[in-house]
């Protein structure tokens, strides 16, 4: 069998030097560039420009903390067992990221790139927005990026990632499909269906040229910053072992016998 070449181009080390993308890390980066531009140049083997600077870092901060949810819980019960491991503690929670929580990045991004597979010739949106809501809604599937079991009857985070987008620049095609989805959506269902934070990250990161099945990698990179803090919390003001001593007196006292 004919072997492969092995290659990468993201980055080379001597004893002395790292390289990152034909920058020197210790004379062209440390102390120069920021998380996010860093962020940026590991994505899309550049440094972005002032614009792309900030509308990257919005989408990236944007969805690192929301309190206490299903993936912060899952990292402060797994610390509180496993206290050495961090990154376990992290892991937990990360994997907690899917289709309802977090983790609808992806899905909402390939439902827009499917539908608007050529956004330099977008057609008419507000048909392709109408096929998209019918064809959903005749799977009996949930949109992504549509809809919040909290935040109603807006998501306050999509209008303020599509505000900077505007002013950015990234207000493009995929941004105007995503509002017509979610105006579409609410005009079929007859209920308030906010488009919520990760579809406003979708349009933008569509935008921004990211495949679908690699932008929930934006999801869990600012989720996981998050998820320290609750860790460093977590030390100092502990939570998990009463939510623990909690849920194994109440879930199981129905079967204990009265006395």
């Amino acid at each position: 069998m004919k072997r492969r070449e092995i290659r990468s181009d993201i980055a080379w080390a001597t004893p002395k030097k790292i390289v990152i993308h034909g920058l020197d890390l210790c004379e062209d980066i440390v102390g120069k560039v920021d998380f996010g531009q860093m962020s940026f140049l590991l994505v899309f083997g550049r440094l972005p420009h002032a614009n792309e600077a900030r509308m990257f870092n919005a989408v990236m901060v944007i969805l690192m903390e929301h309190g206490i949810t299903p993936s912060s819980l899952a990292t402060r019960l797994t610390y509180s067992g496993a206290p050495e491991a961090v990154q376990g503690a992290v892991a937990a929670g990360l994997l907690g990221l899917g289709s309802v929580f977090a983790g609808s990045l992806d899905n909402a991004a390939r439902m827009l790139q499917q539908a608007l597979p050529d956004p330099k010739n977008p057609g008419d949106l507000d048909r392709i927005a109408a096929e998209t809501v019918t064809a959903f809604r005749s799977r009996k599937e949930i949109i992504p990026g549509i809809g919040h079991p909290f935040h109603k009857p807006i998501d306050p985070r999509a209008p303020k990632l599509f505000q900077v987008a505007e002013e950015t620049g990234f207000s493009g095609p995929y941004v105007d499909l995503m509002k017509k989805i979610g105006a579409e959506a609410e005009r079929q269902y007859q209920r308030v269906l906010p488009i919520n934070v990760t579809g406003a990250m979708a349009a933008v990161a569509s935008q921004f040229g990211l495949p679908w099945n690699v932008c929930r990698g934006l999801s869990v990179a600012a989720r996981a910053m998050g998820l320290v803090g609750h860790i460093i919390e977590e030390a100092r003001q502990p939570m998990a072992d009463e939510i623990y001593a909690r849920l194994e007196d109440e879930a199981s006292a129905h079967l204990r016998p009265k006395e």
